[in-house]
């Protein structure tokens, strides 16, 4: 059984050109670099990139249908028609959900909102929950981060005399939903120039329409772009263009929220405000907003962004807090189990799949990502309930898993989602032929592909000319997908005063130059077997403790020096 870690490959980036140096010459020579391997290669690209603003995002009128969206929804608000918000139970969509809620409830429209249950609907529209709207008397359906897929539902809606509009930012398939308006920037002969926002990046847009067309002096859609940024940052969509404008600005506002469910959310996760990062966001605020749709209802999140009563927020993240916990608790509990399915019958597969009647459903997608990251495979995870299994499966940039799927769709109830994540219903007889047919299809696609994880670091660095630039990273903020936070590499280094820290001693602390301590997180397994000297791989941040602030390196991969 292949039951260790893939070990990375590092690779260094090219030196940046002499040419392209000479241009950004009025920057610190490490920026220079950093910069360079963002594809930034004038200095009118770095001003642009460095000091993002709205006049660098794109009009929103550009999007396809998106006047014939906003005329229906001034003839429901005229006619006082109910409108309903159809979301997702990720932050994504409960974001998304937050912002289209709030800003037509200011316009005067009669809003309510429906988040699927996981458990009971799954993921995406039902047309049971089309029924339950139209029975309380909605006329209009406003889907967001999700329903491009939803064709048999639109029709449905159509029957039943329910109108809906799509907002969406997935991939659609070769037909359409037969629907009011569909905005999403994939979507056939879209001409909007950035393809590539969130779900609440296209809800945004939504509005800014909206205001452009019919302005309403006492609203300012900015003032959502905190939530844009959440979301944003959450659904691990690329951080360049427009993503990354409207999470930077959005970021600078989280950091000093006046949303009383954002403030106990970022209390609660112990971050100071203004020492917000995006990866604060992706490793503390967003697990906490899932928590609640992965192990209940993602009815608590959306509730926690909308209330303006500070003890309620409070309470709410009180709540979401406990689900994290115990989602953190299952999902190492599920890895384990996981990890043994996956390798029952082939020593090294192509595709990594289990499936187990005792899976939460609301984790089997962090687990199948857990069980990716770990041995560099394609990896999906399915929960068997009745008659049914469900999914999620994860990829590697080598292959496409939702191509991958689509070429199974006679197979399938359901499916959906993106290059690198995706999600599916299928009967429990038809199964094994899913797994039979995907272990075929990856073999195919992956077979005399090297497996093994390539980490680009941005340059070497000699720790013992001091890291003078650490403020300049500042400006790369915020960092995440194809806007990756810098990394560095050094060689040669002396650990001391090594340490196994946290609460299962699975960390390792040290210090290096005797100057620079160090924390390479999971990896306590090297304390006993720590080389003398090393290669370490890293990032650089500042760590506030106790009131002392100190500059230290995160190291996301160690390797004896040669």
């Amino acid at each position: 059984m292949m039951n260790h870690q893939v070990s990375p490959i590092w690779k260094i980036a090219s030196t940046i050109p002499s040419e392209i140096d000479e241009a950004l010459s009025q920057y610190h020579p490490t920026l220079r670099q950093l910069l360079y391997n963002r594809g930034i290669t004038s200095s009118a690209d770095a001003h642009r990139y460095l000091n993002p603003n709205l006049d660098y995002t794109h009009d929103p009128l550009l999007l396809l249908n998106i006047e014939t969206a906003i005329e229906r929804i001034e003839y429901a608000i005229r006619n006082r028609q109910p409108i309903a918000i159809y979301g997702d139970y990720d932050v994504d969509g409960v974001t998304s959900t937050t912002i289209l809620s709030d800003y037509l409830k200011l316009r005067g429209a009669d809003v309510m909102y429906h988040i699927p249950n996981r458990f009971e609907e799954g993921y995406g529209v039902r047309s049971e929950a089309i029924d339950d709207l139209k029975e309380q008397g909605v006329k209009l359906i406003i889907t967001v981060d999700c329903g491009v897929r939803s064709l048999i539902e639109a029709e449905h809606a159509k029957n039943i005399g329910v109108d809906m509009i799509i907002t969406d930012h997935h991939q659609p398939l070769n037909e359409l939903p037969d629907v009011v308006a569909i905005i999403n920037p994939k979507q056939p002969n879209d001409p909007y120039p950035f393809k590539e926002l969130a779900g609440v990046g296209v809800a945004y847009k939504l509005i800014q329409a909206y205001q452009k067309l019919k302005p309403e002096k006492h609203i300012q859609p900015e003032q959502y772009l905190e939530l844009v940024a959440l979301g944003t940052i959450a659904d691990m969509v690329p951080l360049v263009d427009e993503n990354r404008t409207l999470a930077r600005i959005g970021l600078e506002q989280l950091r000093s929220s006046q949303r009383p469910g954002i403030r106990a959310l970022i209390a609660i996760a112990g971050i100071a405000p203004q020492k917000l990062t995006a990866q604060h966001i992706s490793h503390l605020l967003a697990p906490r907003l899932n928590a609640a749709g992965r192990l209940e209802s993602a009815m608590a999140a959306l509730n926690l962004l909308l209330t303006n009563d500070a003890t309620q927020a409070s309470k709410l993240a009180q709540e979401l807090d406990n689900h994290n916990r115990q989602r953190q608790v299952l999902t190492h509990q599920f890895e384990n189990i996981a990890s043994e399915l996956a390798f029952q019958e082939e020593e090294n597969p192509y595709i990594l799949i289990a499936a187990h009647p005792d899976f939460n459903l609301g984790v089997i997608g962090l687990v199948a990502s857990h069980l990716s990251e770990r041995f560099y495979r394609p990896a999906i995870v399915a929960t068997i309930n009745d008659g049914f299994i469900r999914g999620s499966a994860r990829s590697i940039p080598e292959l496409n898993i939702t191509e991958t799927l689509d070429q199974c769709v006679d197979l399938m109830e359901h499916h959906g989602g993106h290059a690198a994540a995706a999600g599916f219903t299928i009967k429990r007889h038809l199964f094994p032929e899913l797994v039979s047919r995907l272990k075929e299809i990856t073999e195919n696609s992956l077979k005399g592909t090297l497996l093994q994880p390539i980490i680009l670091a941005d340059m070497e660095l000699d720790l013992h000319q001091g890291i003078n630039f650490f403020n300049d990273l500042e400006h790369l903020q915020p960092t995440g997908i194809a806007n990756p936070v810098p990394l560095f590499v050094t060689r040669g280094l002396t650990p001391k005063n090594v340490k196994l820290v946290g609460k299962n001693l699975s960390h390792l602390r040290f210090q290096v130059n005797d100057a620079y301590p160090c924390i390479a997180f999971h990896k306590g397994e090297l304390y006993n077997n720590l080389p003398k000297q090393i290669d370490i791989l890293y990032t650089i941040e500042q760590n506030d403790f106790n009131g002392n602030s100190y500059l230290q390196l995160v190291v996301r991969d160690i390797k004896p020096s040669q």
